[in-house]
């Protein structure tokens, strides 16, 4: 990799990892900076990592620090980019320009594949991927194509990317759409249906079903073995005792998007707008599905890193 291996800072653990083949999960740092308020987004930050440990594997949390990619974050590291006045949410396209400008990032899905895959790290846990906005003329919801640099990178990376679907406020349909057009399989783990964030139900099927961790390692080991393969959704619905039904999510969007149509929020302020209102109108029944969704998409991330791990040193052909 030449310069990038420069960029790249691996926490000693992490590095140590890699050069023995054990496994290691890639997780993102958006959550502890922008995607879950004080003081539940460093509890689940480090509860993420938790759970990757508890299963096997290492926890590789990704940002960027003082000009570099860093994999592999410490409490003091996370406590450091929530508190950053000048913190930056990065994704892909972003992560030149704050490490050129030696600001601290967040990553966001994007950037956490691009880094994942240049480490060599093939397994990432977060809660859900971006999407494609839904398109309303003359509403708060936008009215241009609006397209998540989270699936172009998942197209682009041989990462498999463990989540919980997307969230209802998206186009799901198109979102699904997109994904097929990249050469993006959708696999449930265990469902057969594409989970919508908050809620397991969304109407729509996943592309295949694996319910054996060893059979859904051999698909992916199959996937990249083909050429130009990228990477791959795992999907793994909410928590069932947490999951809330699809009609209770979709009038809490339908809520939340006339607000911000009363109080004329557009652009990069919407989606943070409507969370945080479907989060008050719920009575912090989205955040708790949130943080719950994140943490279990953490553990069966480091369960298919060594599954995944386990079946490379085998030489398991299947």
């Amino acid at each position: 990799m030449g310069m990038m291996d420069e960029k790249l800072l691996l926490a000693a653990e992490v590095a140590a990892a890699l050069a023995e083949n054990r496994p290691v999960v890639a997780l993102e740092s958006s959550i502890v900076a922008q995607g879950l308020p004080e003081p539940e987004n460093l509890r689940v930050g480090q509860a993420m990592q938790d759970a990757v440990r508890q299963h096997g594997a290492i926890p590789a949390m990704t940002a960027v620090l003082d000009g570099r990619l860093c994999v592999g974050l410490g409490p003091d590291d996370m406590a450091r980019l929530a508190a950053a006045a000048d913190g930056r949410k990065c994704g892909a396209r972003d992560l030149g320009p704050a490490m050129a400008l030696g600001l601290p990032g967040a990553t966001t899905v994007s950037a956490t594949v691009r880094i994942a895959a240049a480490a060599g790290i093939p397994v990432f846990g977060t809660g859900g991927i971006g999407g494609v906005h839904r398109m309303t003329a003359g509403s708060a919801t936008t009215s241009h194509l609006d397209i998540s640099a989270d699936l172009l990178a998942m197209s682009q990376a041989p990462v498999a990317v463990v989540s919980s679907g997307a969230k209802s406020l998206l186009d799901l349909p198109s979102t699904l759409e997109t994904l097929e057009a990249l050469g993006v399989p959708v696999l449930g783990y265990r469902c057969d249906e594409f989970p919508a964030f908050y809620s397991a139900e969304s109407g729509l099927s996943v592309t295949f079903r694996f319910d054996d961790l060893a059979l859904l390692s051999a698909a992916l080991r199959a996937h990249w073995s083909l050429p130009g393969a990228g990477g791959v959704l795992v999907c793994n619905p909410p928590p069932p005792d947490l999951a809330m039904s699809g009609d209770a999510v979709e009038a809490l969007v339908q809520d939340a998007v006339r607000a911000a149509g009363t109080a004329g929020i557009t652009g990069g302020a919407l989606t943070p707008f409507i969370l945080s209102h479907m989060r008050q109108a719920s009575g912090g029944q989205t955040l708790r599905v949130n943080a719950a969704l994140a943490i279990a998409n953490a553990a069966l991330a480091g369960q298919l890193a060594v599954s995944l791990a386990a079946s490379l040193s085998t030489g398991d052909k299947r």
